[in-house]
């Protein structure tokens, strides 16, 4: 794989993202205004739905990339297609909140397509029976687009949480551990949250919406499935896993508390930080050396045929992601 359609792909998204999301700024602030909630970390109301920004430029750059290539690639219907679908569930959340069982009915849907999209004869447990496997890799799906959007709280936190994956897929994709499409899509999102970046730094003039976090967990899924799917399973694992761990366990703490946890709430780890004397830049700030770190260890991983030694960096990784969590339960 070449590095300059890549490095393309990045260039025409950053540019795109930005002028649309500069373009769509004044409808939002006049129709999209995100008031103040008990999750928010915003005190004053702000437009939200860049998203439509951000998602629009990541497909049609992909779209356009793949389609002139003269490698012979396809556009991932499938993946695309879900992709606009829950960015439309997303957008209907942002305007009027939907009910969580509809909701969820209608994530599963456009995760269910992508799944029933991957080829019959690729499993990543072939000693799994397939309905099996399948079946977690749907739940895994719905779970991670959620908690993209739970993680979505805090200005630069999904910037600093996208780029480092986007960019060590597109590392991934020029070694040959990612598919073309797959390292093309990735290049474009990661591209196109950088045109978005400036629009978010704190204090943001504008944030992503629904419209924007659930597609984006929807396309960074994708692209792990396709690392996992090609062997790479510790790096499908390693790149995401802040973002893994925090929601996850503040999801286990809450229901272990009796709490609601589909309930507006300040209880993940970046959330408590800010709320313990961390500057947003602070929280963002680890969390993007901490990413950059996990990427290095995933790109690592898939370096080594040893299953001890992916195991390990595994290990680190868990380590490193703990270790940053801790931090931000501690009073500054």
């Amino acid at each position: 794989m070449r590095l300059l359609p890549l490095l393309l792909s990045i260039a025409l998204a950053t540019v795109l993202s930005s002028a649309l999301t500069w373009a769509l700024r004044p409808l939002l602030l006049r129709y999209a205004l995100a008031r103040p909630n008990a999750r928010s970390s915003h005190k004053v109301p702000t437009p939200q739905g860049a998203g439509i920004a951000v998602i629009g430029a990541t497909l049609i750059t992909a779209a356009a990339i793949i389609l002139l290539s003269s490698a012979g690639l396809q556009v991932p219907l499938a993946v695309f297609g879900a992709c606009l679908f829950v960015a439309l569930v997303g957008a209907a959340d942002d305007i009027r909140p939907v009910p969580v069982l509809p909701r969820l009915l209608l994530q599963a849907m456009a995760v269910g397509t992508v799944v029933a999209a991957i080829p019959v004869d690729l499993q990543i447990f072939p000693a799994l029976p397939f309905w099996i496997e399948r079946g977690t890799v749907l739940i895994a799906g719905l779970w991670f687009v959620n908690l993209v959007n739970f993680m979505d709280g805090l200005d630069w936190m999904t910037i600093s949480e996208t780029i480092p994956i986007a960019a060590a897929l597109v590392f991934l994709g020029l070694l040959g551990d990612l598919t073309p499409t797959a390292a093309f899509v990735a290049a474009a999102l990661g591209g196109a949250m950088l045109g978005f970046a400036p629009f978010n730094r704190p204090v943001a003039k504008v944030f992503l919406g629904d419209v924007g976090s659930l597609p984006i967990g929807l396309l960074l899924g994708w692209c792990l499935l396709e690392l996992a799917y090609h062997g790479q399973l510790v790096a499908a694992l390693i790149l995401p896993l802040y973002y893994l761990a925090d929601a996850t366990v503040t999801m286990l703490r809450r229901l272990i508390g009796g709490e609601k946890i589909w309930a507006a709430h300040r209880s993940h780890f970046y959330q408590r930080a800010t709320d313990n004397g961390f500057t947003v830049l602070g929280v963002v700030g680890n969390v993007f050396v901490l990413n950059l770190g996990l990427a290095t260890l995933a790109i690592v991983s898939t370096l080594t045929p040893s299953i001890v030694a992916k195991i390990a960096l595994l290990a680190a990784s868990t380590i490193a992601t703990a270790w940053v969590m801790f931090r931000f339960t501690e009073r500054r």
